[in-house]
C-alpha cells in the first residue's frame, strides 16, 4: 500500500477504470471515510477501509474481491448499497505514492 498524495487528482468517474488499470490503486475520500482501492497481484480488485487496521497494521477489506475493474466499480459496499460509481462524482480521489507507507 502506498501513501496518499497530498493533492487531489483531477479525474472524472469515466476516467477511473483506466486510471486504476494503469496505476493499480487510488485513494477515495467519501463522506469522511478514506478508502484504498487497489488490485491484488494485478488480478482481483478490492476496497479497503483505511481507518480500520488488522493485527498486521494493514487496512482491512470492506468489499468482496472481484476480477473485473468494471465489476469492482459497480460493486455495492459503501453504506451497504452504494458503489464507487454511485459516489464517484461527489468523492475526492488521491494518487497512491510509493509503497510500504501510509
Amino acid at each position: 500500500m502506498g501513501k496518499r498524495a497530498e493533492e487531489a487528482l483531477e479525474i472524472t468517474p469515466d476516467e477511473l477504470a483506466d486510471y486504476l488499470r494503469k496505476n493499480h490503486s487510488v485513494y477515495m475520500e467519501h463522506d469522511g471515510t478514506l478508502y484504498y482501492l487497489t488490485d491484488v497481484n494485478n488480478h482481483d480488485w478490492r476496497a479497503q477501509d483505511t481507518t480500520v487496521l488488522n493485527d498486521k497494521g494493514h487496512y482491512t477489506d470492506c468489499s468482496e474481491l472481484v476480477y473485473l475493474v468494471y465489476e469492482f466499480l459497480d460493486l455495492p459496499f459503501i453504506d451497504g448499497n452504494k458503489s464507487i460509481m454511485d459516489v464517484a462524482a461527489e468523492s475526492t480521489f488521491y494518487a497512491s505514492e510509493g509503497s510500504g507507507a501510509r
